[in-house]
């Protein structure tokens, strides 16, 4: 009962960290250290997962949004969200060192 809750927010930080790691990687002029990417990312990821899975949870057909929002909606929320999270602090972290 515990997995069954837990797996979705497990999901989301992994991919969340993943999308954030991506985009750290790919904005080298943000002066982001390791950790901040790790947090931003999972953060994100978690916000991301939860935004497309209610989204997703509202579509007219059950069985449509039970398929969409499972396992495949919280990696591509997650992977989104930490990635959008992530170019928002490295775009903050960039400006403030102007």
């Amino acid at each position: 009962m515990v997995v069954e809750s837990l797996l979705p927010i497990i999901i989301q930080i992994v991919t969340g960290v993943i999308g954030g790691q991506a985009v750290g990687a790919a904005i080298k002029t943000a002066a982001m250290g390791q950790v901040t990417k790790l947090i931003a990312g999972g953060v994100g990821g978690i916000a991301g997962g939860q935004i497309l899975g209610s989204l997703l949870g509202g579509a007219a057909d059950p069985a449509t949004a039970g398929a969409l929002s499972g396992i495949l909606g919280d990696v591509v929320g997650g992977a989104g969200g930490g990635a959008i999270l992530t170019a928002i602090v490295g775009a903050v972290m960039g400006a403030m060192k102007k």
